[in-house]
């Protein structure tokens, strides 16, 4: 061991620390795995936001989720000081050796000093003075779409001495019985029965990396006329619902749908349950990985390499252009982006049919 490694069976406690969104919270699994099969006699803890706990919540190696609100501003100064000290207190009490932030946010370089953890490990770049000094070590990062996130957040452990085997950089996502058994009921419900269908999940949060809606309609229409089942799903918000009805209103016939009638376990059950899955760059399409569902991916700005299916059968489908991935709110911003609007229904069916055919 040089050094510079830490000796794993020193640490009695750690603290993981991702404060994304869902998606960026679910690949970083991986490394809590990794991390207790190395020292399994080791107790490891999440940071995270709140609305993006049920990325973490029921994995094996995880001791306790820990959680920030988003909302604590709300509750007005004071309000918002008594929480975060509420939370810097339990954080404490745990009396962590080693403390791991894979964000390059200011507010895991806080933690990271405050917590006075014997070891502290964050990523290398050009985030200041004060984010470089909080650690003890700085792992460094490969950009440009040329490494997947999933091997960039095991880098962190890579940087102490802790290298992943193949096994443990498996994506971890566990539903739950819960919403396993309200899921079936649904299910139950549409007439639909498990492995038997599509879940098409046409949205994203950020509207830029989807499909137009008279695409993915046509496509909708080639899987039911080719007697495939289709269940519909999309989150709750105004704008992905209102995709939805888009989508819906262009179809031949009807298909079944549980478009915002889901919580993030039951969609991880819905996934778990599916065929095939076919969407775009979202956290859908990483829990499909996550549960060894075959997928299609359309991928437009961002990218694939970075972003893509993890160890799943499955196609990306984009087009190759110079501009592309540019990691952009759409063409100049415009919330619209041209890379993936122009991807043609049939090379989106050739895609399905090569993945339907592959995991039979």
């Amino acid at each position: 061991m040089s050094q510079d490694q830490i000796d794993l069976s020193q640490v009695r406690r750690a603290l993981i620390i991702k404060l994304r969104h869902h998606g960026d919270v679910l690949l970083t699994s991986p490394v809590f795995s990794a991390l207790k099969a190395q020292a399994p006699a080791m107790e490891v803890d999440a940071l995270v936001y709140r609305d993006t706990q049920e990325m973490l919540t029921l994995h094996p190696a995880i001791r306790e989720v820990h959680t920030i609100d988003r909302h604590w501003k709300k509750l007005g100064p004071f309000g918002q000081l008594r929480a975060e000290w509420a939370l810097l207190s339990r954080l404490r009490a745990r009396d962590y050796d080693l403390v791991i932030t894979l964000t390059e946010h200011n507010r895991g370089a806080w933690y990271a000093r405050l917590l006075g953890a014997r070891w502290r490990v964050g990523p290398d770049g050009g985030y200041g003075r004060f984010f470089r000094k909080s650690f003890t070590h700085r792992y460094l990062q490969v950009p440009g779409n040329r490494r997947h996130t999933i091997e960039i957040h095991l880098d962190a452990l890579r940087r102490i001495g802790a290298h992943p085997a193949e096994a443990e950089r498996e994506l971890t996502l566990v539903p739950g019985h819960n919403a396993e058994a309200t899921f079936a009921a649904k299910l139950d419900k549409l007439g639909l029965r498990a492995g038997e269908y599509v879940l098409v999940h046409p949205t994203s949060r950020w509207l830029f990396k989807s499909w137009p809606a008279a695409n993915m309609a046509q496509l909708v229409d080639r899987l039911t006329a080719a007697g495939r089942k289709v269940l519909l799903t999309a989150a709750p918000s105004p704008e992905e619902m209102a995709m939805l009805a888009d989508i819906q209103s262009r179809l031949t016939r009807p298909v079944a749908s549980l478009a915002g009638e889901l919580s993030l376990k039951e969609l991880a059950a819905a996934i778990d349950q599916a065929r095939l899955y076919i969407g775009v760059d979202s956290v859908p399409m990483h829990i499909a990985s996550a549960m060894k569902t075959p997928c299609v991916a359309l991928f437009g700005p961002s990218g694939d390499i970075e972003w893509g299916p993890w160890r799943v059968p499955h196609r990306v489908v984009s087009l190759t252009m110079p501009c592309r991935p540019c990691g952009n709110a759409g063409c100049g911003g415009g919330w619209r982006s041209e890379c993936i609007e122009r991807i043609g229904v049939d090379q989106v069916w050739q895609a399905v049919d090569a993945v339907w055919e592959e995991s039979a």
